[in-house]
């Protein structure tokens, strides 16, 4: 009877290593070549939740909400192995001047379609930066890179390097609306709401 307790016991504790060595946990900013497949990159310094919120500026008279959320675990898929991250995700509506709305993407669900995310692929703590993959517009238009940088407690500045701005008809159909409506500038002001 003891031999069978302490069989199932010891069987028990190895099956429990084994499910918690599987999902290693890692800092956020761990280089790729160092993260091992299904790991888990972490904010362990809570670097992301201090730009969580909603934010607002006016460029070149047209409204532009920035509503940046934290999600944990999100699957990332590179070429050699898939692991999971911490990340910010910035969804937006701008307004024309008459409050017509140019562009929203506040109800879209990640990842559903194949352009308008816009996802964070880490932090420059030095700099106190966070750098974002935004995937374009239609046809991919405007992909490209977003950096932020945290001011003061209600502030963050804004700087937009697509990329692509040009697409051809062959790629992408005429009756599609290819304007980037987001501002392709730098140290753009955004003020939490």
């Amino acid at each position: 009877m003891k031999t069978f307790f302490f069989k199932t016991s010891v069987i028990l504790f190895i099956i429990t290593c084994v499910i918690s060595c599987k999902a290693q946990i890692l800092p956020l900013n761990t280089p790729l070549d160092d993260i091992p497949a299904n790991a888990h990159l972490k904010d362990l310094n809570n670097e992301l939740l201090t730009y969580v919120g909603n934010y607002k500026t006016n460029f070149q008279g047209n409204d532009i909400y920035l509503y940046i959320t934290k999600v944990e675990d999100k699957l990332e898929k590179s070429t050699n192995k898939n692991y999971y991250t911490d990340a910010l995700i910035i969804k937006y509506i701008v307004k024309n001047p008459s409050g017509v709305i140019l562009q929203d993407t506040q109800n879209m669900i990640l990842n559903n379609q194949t352009f308008f995310n816009i996802v964070s692929m880490g932090t420059r703590p030095i700099s106190g930066t966070v750098i974002f993959y935004y995937e374009g517009t239609n046809c991919g238009i405007g992909w490209g890179k977003i950096i932020l940088k945290k001011l003061n407690t209600t502030q963050i500045t804004w700087e937009y390097r697509p990329n692509s701005l040009m697409i051809d008809s062959a790629t992408c159909p005429p009756s599609t609306d290819k304007t980037v409506y987001l501002p392709v500038t730098k140290d753009l002001i955004f003020t939490k709401q």
